[in-house]
This record gives C-alpha cells, structure tokens and sequence, in this order.
C-alpha cells in the first residue's frame, strides 16, 4: 500500500483539525475518576453501552475510596452488560486500592505512574491525558487504526509501532487528531460499508480493506 506524501499528511491534518476542533469524547463523566473508570470500561466495549452502565455505577461508588471497599460481586452486578465484565471488575478495584494506597486517592496525570494500574494500558492512560489535559499524544483504538492505514498514514501492523508513525506524521495537535480520527472512523469511514460519499478525506483514500492491529 502506498503512503501518503508529506503534502498529504500535512493536508490530512488541516482538514481533521479544522472538522473535529471541538470533538471531545462520547464517554459521560465528571471528573477524573469518572474518565479513568469509563475508559477502562470502553476497552472491548462501546461508548453507548458504558454510558449506560455508569450512573448506578458512580452512584454505588463515586470515588477510588469506595470502589477500593467493593465487593467483587456486586461490582461486577453493576457492569454484567460489559464485555469482560470479570476481569475489568476485578481491575477497578484493584486500580482503586493503589490510588487510594500509593496517591493518596487522587488519580496521576503521569503516564509512567497510570500504566502501573491495574487494567490499565499505555492506550487508557494516553486517552485520558487527551481527554483530561489536552495531552500531545496519540492513542490507537480500532477507528484510528483503521482510518491511519486506509488514509496511508501508516502500514505498520501493531497499534503500537501505528502510534509512532502518527506522532512522527503529525507532531502535534496530536491531542486533536486522535478525537478526529475516532469520531471520522466512528460515524464515517467504518469498518463496513465506509460512507465514502459523505467522506471529506476521500481523495486521500488508499484503500477500502478493513484493517485490524496483528
């Protein structure tokens, strides 16, 4: 697959920036440890559906000090609807006690600090930096690496080394770019049926395949 010249991307760029300037996640929360929480639920899991799950959930446990004192059970009560709903629950409490036991039950905007927390990746923490604190950085779900590849933006086969090539690519607004680049693979270019002639990016367009991370 061919990859996008510099003047490409430098028009990429533009177009997303100036389309999604606003964007923000689709994920409800009102503070920090509502954003980690939701995020680390979205893992597998649509937006849609943790929306749903969370106001019982942040109404049973409003704070890292009480989901600490969860009970696993009742907790995984609140998030049955949740894909790996046993490991995620059992995560949230986990991540809870180190707050609460290493930070003093305030959750750190330190990416080396927030992928030492149970469930807890180098994605969730960059997308809550994005989203928190307009972090420079790019996080990599399934719409980004999608819509990098199709846009040859990147060729690389892991989320991972598809990161780096964005960074490299874009340098910053990265914070910009990755909300864009969600939402344009969310609600235009998908996996199936892409709506190529609602597409704004089309003329950029290398490829129609429904890429997928190694």
């Amino acid at each position: 697959m061919k990859l996008s010249t510099k003047d490409e991307i430098a028009r990429i760029k533009s177009l997303i920036i100036n389309r999604y300037k606003n964007a923000k996640t689709e994920l409800d929360y009102k503070n920090i440890y509502e954003l980690l929480v939701s995020v680390m639920l979205s893992a597998q899991c649509t937006d849609k559906r943790v929306n749903i799950i969370t106001p019982a959930l942040f109404e049973a446990y409003p704070d890292t000090a009480s989901l600490s004192q969860a009970n696993l059970e009742s907790l995984k009560m609140l998030i049955q609807s949740c894909s790996f709903l046993n490991n995620k629950a059992s995560n949230l409490i986990k991540m809870a006690k180190s707050i609460e036991k290493e930070y003093e039950g305030k959750i750190p905007l330190d990416e080396e600090k927030l992928v030492t927390l149970a469930g807890v990746g180098r994605k969730t923490a960059h997308v809550v930096m994005i989203e928190y604190q307009g972090a420079n950085l790019m996080a990599v779900d399934t719409h980004v690496f999608r819509t990098s590849h199709r846009l040859g933006l990147s060729r690389s086969k892991s989320v991972q080394k598809t990161e780096t090539d964005l960074a490299k690519a874009f340098k910053d607004n990265l914070d910009i770019l990755h909300q864009g680049m969600v939402l344009f693979g969310r609600y235009i270019c998908t996996a199936k049926t892409p709506k190529c002639k609602e597409c704004f990016l089309s003329e950029f367009c290398k490829s129609k395949q429904s890429f997928k991370p190694n």
